[in-house]
């Protein structure tokens, strides 16, 4: 039977890059994010194994809907890529804008954990799969960086998570990348990482005998 993963932040970047890969590894993928015209683009491109739900994760009901109609057309859930995150225009703490910090916590902390929360008593049926993207920054200290300080919780909470669902059969893995060439920056960098070798990593976490769990893939450029 064709297994299901459900990834947020699913319509540019490193989401649709892993939409992408993991179709092509025989996944069917539920697309999450707020871009409904993108996801429906890219679930054209992908076919019948994709299904497009314009969705903002930092609404809980709205996440929860879209679990269910995941869960309803595909039968089940089998993986989860708790993917969406967003970076402040503001560097450092003294000068940052508060207002940022608001939204981005409410992304990058509380609707991963509301992701977790709502998926966790699917995946358990399964004995699935909770992937998390981290961060280079969630493993350094970066000069008053709040972003990196969202993402030393993420990667706290993938370890601890870990050691939940490993009660049940479950794994968790965070991955962590070093600077990525996607739409998070201004300026093209495609000297750097590209969302592709993030996929590539996802699909290889997911892919593992069930004698192994992953807990971490850390990533950088050569360059």
């Amino acid at each position: 039977m064709t297994k299901t993963l459900l990834i947020t932040g699913a319509s540019t970047g490193i989401g649709a890059a892993s939409a992408r890969a993991a179709a092509k590894a025989g996944w069917n993928v539920a697309l999450l994010a707020r871009s409904g015209d993108k996801l429906d683009k890219l679930a054209a491109e992908i076919g019948d194994a994709a299904l497009a739900l314009e969705c903002d994760i930092t609404d809980r009901a709205g996440l929860d809907n879209a679990v269910e109609q995941t869960v309803a057309r595909f039968g089940g859930l089998d993986a989860v890529f708790a993917n969406a995150g967003m970076g402040v225009g503001k560097a450092g703490v003294e000068n940052g804008d508060p207002e940022e910090w608001h939204k981005m916590i409410h992304l990058n902390v509380l609707a991963v954990l509301q992701t977790a929360h709502a998926t966790l008593p699917h995946l358990r049926k399964t004995q699935g799969h909770f992937v998390v993207t981290g961060s280079k920054a969630g493993r350094d200290h970066l000069k008053g960086s709040v972003y990196g300080a969202t993402k030393w919780f993420v990667h706290g909470l993938a370890g601890n998570l870990a050691e939940e669902m490993r009660e049940w059969g479950g794994r968790c893995t965070v991955i962590s990348p070093g600077m990525v060439d996607t739409p998070f920056f201004d300026e093209a960098k495609p000297e750097k990482l590209q969302p592709e070798d993030v996929a590539d990593a996802l699909v290889f976490a997911l892919s593992q005998r069930k004698t192994s769990a992953i807990r971490e893939i850390h990533l950088m450029p050569n360059d």
